[in-house]
């Protein structure tokens, strides 16, 4: 890397030699030199908007689309625009979480629809983008051709040229969702409708912007443009044959993180946060990181990756908890703080020994209510009068090992037609060729032990629900 001499005199000189020694689009950025593993790296702190005007990313797609870069080498995987997506919708929040910090700062007030425009969003404690690696090509290895200067008081500055395109090694998606944010943010500014694309949960396709909306928004992009930046190291000169372990090593030397952990660490996810607010902190339910293998152990606690999925499906229907929706889940908080209240009275549930006490302590069982409880709640059957039933309910059914209904499959048909007449009706056919070993008995201990197939058995152990609180039969709609 090639540096010039610290200036403490002017220097006269003509046009011409000035011309020949400088480049007018040449951009200085300010950086930190270092040596990583070795290798000389700068360390660059830059605009979100800046980043994404002069870096590119060496996937297939991408290299076909833009002709001046045909002959680079492809260098990434496929690009998975969902997650990209996901991404952007966190950059929108960090953006907020910005202009937040900004306010606050200055002591000047937030416009009026901030704080419910976030709320929207969803709130979390921190925000940060973790580092881009990229790499310059059109260099010299270490960058020994690239133009630098250091002050005398030491800060060192370095002029890329245009031809200095940062290829991002690590960090594509990112890359891809800082460009999804700003088109967003874009267009939302210049229509004043929000796009089929929007990033803002609440909006629909061609709805207008309000005007203090269009406040909150400009203040957002402001930030995007100046404020919110982001760290990049930088390689210099790497061939094809570096970059691409580089790739790898960067990607596949990480340990992912242990679902329980990452449930454990997220305030992001407002499910989430419900469980640890609501649940957990208030003492309702008692929550332990792993499952309980073995029942004489069982001390009245649920894991924690079960409680998520219970809850995954009794807000939003589904078997995960991503794409929750902040300001839905809020308006279901007291709804569900009632389904958990009344499945803590039921008989033993929580209780040390619940497991051999009460099928109800089995999560799948819990599934099956909390299926039932957003059926009835927020689905396509959506009743209010069984909602209630169904809720006052839940303590009163019978979900002792002894109750013979959950081994109704077991049964012989006689004896399934004289102790749960009209059950039949409520089940799927025999026939259907589906999956009817929801569990075993075990005759010794005398207990049932619903099987793993939670997907195949919630909702049959639901239909047996409804039979016994005489709701509506879902094989009749």
């Amino acid at each position: 890397m090639t540096t010039i001499d610290k200036a403490t005199d002017s220097t006269e000189t003509s046009l011409d030699q000035l011309l020949q020694t400088t480049d007018s689009s040449d951009r200085p950025f300010t950086v930190l030199t270092g040596h990583n593993m070795g290798n000389s790296t700068l360390l660059l702190s830059v605009p979100m908007h800046l980043f994404w005007e002069i870096s590119e990313v060496a996937n297939e797609r991408n290299l076909a689309e833009l002709s001046a870069y045909s002959n680079e080498l492809v260098a990434q995987r496929k690009l998975d625009p969902a997650h990209a997506t996901r991404l952007a919708s966190y950059i929108l929040k960090g953006l907020f979480y910005s202009v937040e910090m900004k306010q606050r700062a200055s002591g000047q007030p937030l416009p009026a629809k901030f704080e419910d425009m976030q709320r929207t969003l969803g709130k979390q404690p921190y925000l940060a983008l973790q580092p881009i690696t990229a790499n310059i090509r059109e260099c010299e290895t270490g960058g020994r051709d690239i133009r630098v200067k250091q002050s005398p008081e030491g800060q060192v500055t370095v002029f890329l040229a245009p031809k200095h395109v940062l290829w991002v090694v690590d960090g594509q998606h990112r890359r891809e969702a800082m460009r999804i944010a700003f088109e967003f943010l874009r267009t939302t500014l210049t229509t004043h409708r929000y796009s089929k694309a929007s990033l803002y949960p609440t909006a629909t396709k061609g709805q207008e912007v309000t005007s203090d909306e269009l406040r909150v928004w400009a203040a957002v992009y402001e930030a995007a443009r100046s404020r919110c930046k982001v760290m990049v190291e930088v390689h210099l000169g790497l061939n094809s044959e570096q970059e691409r372990q580089l790739f790898h090593d960067l990607n596949n030397l990480t340990k992912k993180i242990e679902a329980s952990l990452v449930f454990q660490f997220d305030n992001s996810n407002p499910v989430n946060l419900f469980i640890k607010e609501d649940l957990i902190e208030s003492q309702l339910i008692d929550v332990a990181e792993k499952d309980v293998v073995n029942w004489l152990d069982d001390t009245g606690t649920i894991s924690r990756k079960d409680l998520i999925g219970v809850n995954a499906l009794l807000f939003l229907n589904k078997t995960n908890i991503s794409g929750a929706n902040p300001k839905a889940v809020s308006e279901q908080t007291e709804y569900a703080r009632r389904f958990w209240t009344q499945v803590k009275d039921i008989p033993y549930f929580g209780e040390a020994g619940a497991k051999q006490k009460t099928v109800a302590a089995q999560p799948v069982l819990l599934k099956a209510l909390a299926k039932l409880a957003y059926t009835f709640a927020y689905g396509r059957g959506s009743d209010e009068s069984s909602l209630e039933t169904l809720m006052e309910g839940i303590p009163t059914v019978d979900f002792s090992h002894e109750n013979k209904m959950w081994r109704y499959y077991q049964l012989q048909e006689e004896e399934r037609d004289l102790l749960f007449p009209g059950l039949k009706l409520y089940l799927p056919s025999d026939d259907s060729g589906a999956n009817r070993d929801i569990g075993a008995f075990d005759g010794r201990d005398g207990v049932i032990r619903f099987g793993a197939k939670h997907n195949d058995i919630f909702p049959i152990l639901g239909d047996m629900i409804r039979w016994s609180l005489k709701l509506p039969n879902r094989q009749k709609n």
